[in-house]
C-alpha cells in the first residue's frame, strides 16, 4: 500500500474517532475526553499535513469507496445466503406436498378398487339358491348371470361370455380342451365353486365372476384387459 494510501486510512479512522470523541465528550462533560479528542486533531493535522493538498480528498474518497465495496460485498453475501435458506425451504414443503397428494391419491384408489369389487361380488342370489335343471337355454342362463352378476357390471361380464362360449356352458375347444361358459383350462378348475360345475351353469358363472373380481377386480376391468389381449 502506498504512502498515500496509508495515511488516507489513518485520516479517515481519526477523523472518525474524533468525531466520536466529541461527541461523547460533550455529552459526559468529561474535560479528559475533552482533551483526547483535541489531541487526535492535532494528529490528523498533522497527518493531513503530510499529503498534498490535492491529493487530500483523493485519499479521503479512496477510503470511503474501499468501505462502501466491503459493505457491499457482506450483503450480497448475507442476500445470497437468506436465498439459499429460502430455496430450501421451498424444495422441502414441496415434497411434503408432494408426498402427501401421492398418498392421498393412492388411498383414494384403494378406496374405488374395493367399492368396485364389492359392488361386482354384490349378488342377490347364489348359485346354490337355482333349482337344478336337466338342461338349459341360453336365456336362462343369461337370468342367472343377471341375478348374480352387480348390475353395473353385466355388460362387461356379458361381452366376456359372448367371445369365449357364446353362453353355451357345455361348450369344449376341441384342441386345448378349455371347457364352459368361461373356457376354463384346465376344466376343472370350476370345481373350487361346486362339485356340480358340469351340469350347473350357475355354479360356472359363481366360479367366473370369482376369477374375474380376484384377478382383474371386476368383470368391467377383467373386459378391459380381455380387449387389449383377446384374452383374460
Amino acid at each position: 500500500m502506498s504512502r498515500i494510501s496509508v495515511r488516507g486510512f489513518a485520516v479517515a479512522s481519526a477523523t472518525a474517532v474524533t468525531a466520536v470523541g466529541s461527541v461523547v465528550g460533550v455529552a459526559s462533560g468529561s474535560t479528559a475526553q475533552n482533551n483526547d479528542a483535541e489531541a487526535t486533531a492535532v494528529a490528523d493535522t498533522t497527518l493531513l499535513a503530510d499529503i498534498p493538498a490535492g491529493q487530500q480528498a483523493q485519499v479521503q474518497t479512496a477510503s470511503l469507496t474501499q468501505q462502501a465495496d466491503a459493505q457491499a460485498i457482506a450483503a450480497d453475501a448475507s442476500a445470497k445466503k437468506d436465498a439459499e435458506e429460502a430455496a430450501r425451504k421451498a424444495a422441502a414443503e414441496t415434497a411434503v406436498a408432494k408426498k402427501a397428494a401421492a398418498e392421498k391419491a393412492a388411498e383414494a384408489a384403494a378406496k374405488a378398487r374395493a367399492e368396485a369389487k364389492a359392488a361386482a361380488t354384490r349378488s342377490t342370489r347364489d348359485s346354490s339358491s337355482f333349482p337344478v335343471q336337466g338342461s338349459y337355454t341360453v336365456a336362462q342362463i343369461q337370468a342367472m348371470a343377471r341375478q348374480m352378476v352387480a348390475a353395473d357390471q353385466f355388460q362387461c361380464f356379458s361381452n366376456i361370455v359372448n367371445h369365449e362360449s357364446s353362453w353355451n356352458y357345455q361348450a369344449v375347444n376341441a384342441s386345448s380342451g378349455a371347457y364352459g361358459l368361461f373356457q376354463a383350462l384346465p376344466a376343472g378348475k370350476y370345481a373350487s365353486a361346486g362339485a356340480d360345475w358340469r351340469t350347473n351353469p350357475a355354479t360356472q358363472i359363481k366360479w367366473g365372476l370369482n376369477y374375474m373380481n380376484e384377478r382383474y377386480h371386476s368383470p368391467c376391468g377383467a373386459w378391459s384387459f380381455w380387449q387389449a389381449n383377446s384374452w383374460y
